[in-house]
């Protein structure tokens, strides 16, 4: 009995937290619903975000409002060609210690930190795209034969340009599928505009407000890990996962037809640890078949790659995996995101 009132309690906590952060986050970005929900669940994931957006829709405004809400350390890195990996994450300079003699001592870039801004990712060689890649996955950085654990909560956003394609370098695969989302960040609608033009014309400063701290958001974490799933869920989304392969028996038509990669196990594990946090923030216990269907875009869209007959008929990645839930299970209506 005590265990089910202190779960109550957590999930209570858990959902009262998330909807007061959504809500200071939204006093900065206007519209951009999806975004601010696939932020915060990656964050409270411990995943990372690919953001896609044209110039001038907030993104770098979003990320700052997330660090003040949440009151976390905020870095931001302008990725260009001549960036450089130790510019990353730091590098030995030589100095003198007290007696004379030349000592090397490490000097940590602006990796260490809670929340990277990798700000046009694509501009930078891969060499040093792939500084990030230890970091995003194992939190931690090693320069100079030692290792040293990254600050957490830890937390990277990493955006692009969609148009823009000149002098910039594509996200090599591996790193590609280690952001647990990719969200897309749409150019706001003309009341949306409107809008955002009244409040940047009072300031040009966030108004969020903390609600939240580093140490409240790695205990949703680990409520978000005591939720259940039931075989049954689990199973829908691994067959989800697995029809995305066209040289699988489970693969479906849609599949055989337009994709020519399949996504990686890692969607798998972010459909269910994302699913955990959707549910938790409608105070819900248990993951259901729908919170795997809302994550299905955000968690897909950067996993699968289309054959040339789809992309020559303009199909994207979204439009393919639509008609890959249709065909699945006959959904009419997915959450975008």
């Amino acid at each position: 009995m005590n265990n089910t009132l202190e779960m109550n309690d957590r999930v209570a906590f858990f959902s009262e937290r998330y909807a007061a952060a959504r809500e200071q986050i939204a006093r900065d970005i206007v519209g951009q619903e999806e975004v601010i929900d696939g932020t915060l669940i990656a964050l409270i994931a411990g995943g990372n975000v690919l953001l896609e957006g044209v110039p001038g829709v907030g993104k770098t405004r979003l990320v700052r409002s997330v660090g003040r809400t949440l009151d976390l350390l905020f870095s931001r890195i302008q990725f260009t060609p001549d960036l450089m990996p130790a510019d990353v994450t730091g590098t030995n300079i030589i100095e003198k210690d007290e007696k004379g003699n030349n000592v090397q001592r490490f000097v940590g870039g602006p990796i260490f930190s809670n929340i990277i801004l990798a700000d046009e990712i694509n501009r930078a060689t891969p060499k040093t795209q792939s500084a990030l890649l230890e970091a995003m996955q194992e939190h931690r950085v090693t320069a100079g034969g030692q290792t040293w654990m990254l600050m957490e909560p830890f937390f990277v956003l990493a955006t692009q340009n969609p148009i823009e394609q000149d002098g910039t370098y594509a996200l090599p695969e591996a790193q590609m599928d280690r952001f647990m989302f990719k969200l897309l960040m749409t150019f706001p609608s003309p009341d949306e505009l409107m809008k955002i033009v009244s409040i940047t014309q009072e300031t040009e400063q966030e108004r969020a407000v903390q609600v939240m701290n580093g140490e409240e958001l790695l205990a949703m974490r680990e409520t978000a890990k005591q939720i259940p799933v039931i075989d049954e869920v689990l199973r829908y989304a691994v067959r989800l996962v697995t029809a995305t392969h066209p040289e699988s028996p489970e693969a479906a038509e849609t599949t055989r037809r337009e994709i020519r990669f399949g996504a990686s196990p890692r969607a798998v594990q972010a459909l269910i640890t994302g699913g955990k946090i959707l549910a938790l923030t409608e105070g819900r216990y248990n993951v259901s078949y729908d919170d795997i269907n809302a994550l299905a875009l955000p968690v897909l869209r950067h996993r699968v790659k289309l054959t040339y007959e789809a992309l020559m008929q303009k199909r994207t990645p979204d439009d393919v995996i639509l008609a890959l839930l249709d065909e699945l299970n006959g959904r009419k209506k997915t959450r975008r995101a």
